[in-house]
């Protein structure tokens, strides 16, 4: 039998706010937090991604000072029961001191255009960071919509977020890309994005997913009032499109649920364990 491959990694989504768009308020005290981040990793999560700060549309932000207070105690205490950490956060001050905390990955939704000093932590920590399609902060509505040619133009300026990364000194090998879905996009946006995963797997750098619980299923599954659309379905198409990303080369999704996206994935490695070589392949063995 074929050995399985790594399969794609779960990441999942610990909100230690009061405010944010699927599940804010619900781990915001800092136990409930610890002991919700324990459970995602027994649901299968691989990584977890401690965020204090709200990026849902129309949120407002924290400062500095609340943010910081709300990740560092969760942070600390998942990093010492040995679990991976990314911290999803705009502010360079918090990444820094988040990293010295224990985590291991900076998950910045601006990609480093919201703070200039983001990047410069990620080189000088030589940590993972996940560069992330942004178009500015969404407490305006419908901000920075237009696209032309949505795929296109996700990719160029992921590019130049990039090329900034490698300027300021991340090591190419550290750098994670992801399109952004439901930043700046309505629904069609995504749907085009999700299609077209495997041109973002092309750029050369590992590509993170993250769909969980966003507007676009909830209008999918409830076309008339997307905020009747049922968690457990929500999870459910969320699983699905893990499976997509998967198949389409992600290194990882970000999700809320693990256990669904956990398995999807697994099915998608034991598949592509047992799919036959290519010819090119095969001749190559042959003549070796």
């Amino acid at each position: 039998m074929s050995e399985i491959p790594e399969r794609t990694r779960i990441m999942g989504v610990l909100n230690v706010t009061p405010d944010s768009f699927s599940d804010g308020g619900r781990w915001f005290d800092p136990a409930k937090a610890i002991d919700h981040g324990l459970e995602l990793l027994r649901s299968g999560a691989d990584i977890i991604d401690v965020g204090g700060e709200s990026t849902r549309p129309g949120a407002v932000r924290v400062d500095q000072t609340e943010e910081l207070r709300r990740v560092l105690p969760v942070i600390r205490e998942l990093a010492a029961a040995g679990a991976a950490i990314s911290i999803d956060t705009m502010r360079a001050v918090v990444a820094e001191e988040a990293l010295e905390a224990g985590a291991r990955i900076i998950n910045d939704v601006s990609a480093g255009l919201s703070d200039p000093s983001m990047l410069g932590v990620a080189a000088r920590a030589q940590a993972p960071v996940v560069l992330m399609h942004w178009r500015g902060y969404l407490d305006r509505a419908n901000a920075s919509f237009h696209y032309d040619d949505v795929v296109a133009e996700v990719i160029a300026e992921l590019r130049a977020r990039i090329a900034e990364a490698v300027e300021t000194g991340v090591r190419t090998e550290n750098i994670i890309v992801d399109p952004g879905l439901g930043f700046s996009k309505n629904a069609e946006h995504n749907w085009q994005i999700l299609a077209a995963l495997e041109a973002f797997a092309d750029l050369d750098h590992r590509l993170l997913v993250a769909a969980s619980r966003k507007r676009f299923i909830s209008g999918l599954l409830s076309p008339d009032d997307p905020a009747l659309a049922a968690e457990a379905a929500k999870d459910q198409a969320t699983a699905v499109i893990s499976a997509i990303a998967a198949q389409a080369g992600a290194w990882a999704v970000r999700v809320h649920d693990p256990a669904s996206s956990a398995v999807a994935c697994r099915v998608v490695a034991a598949i592509a364990a047992h799919r036959p070589a290519p010819e090119s392949e095969k001749d190559e063995n042959e003549h070796a």
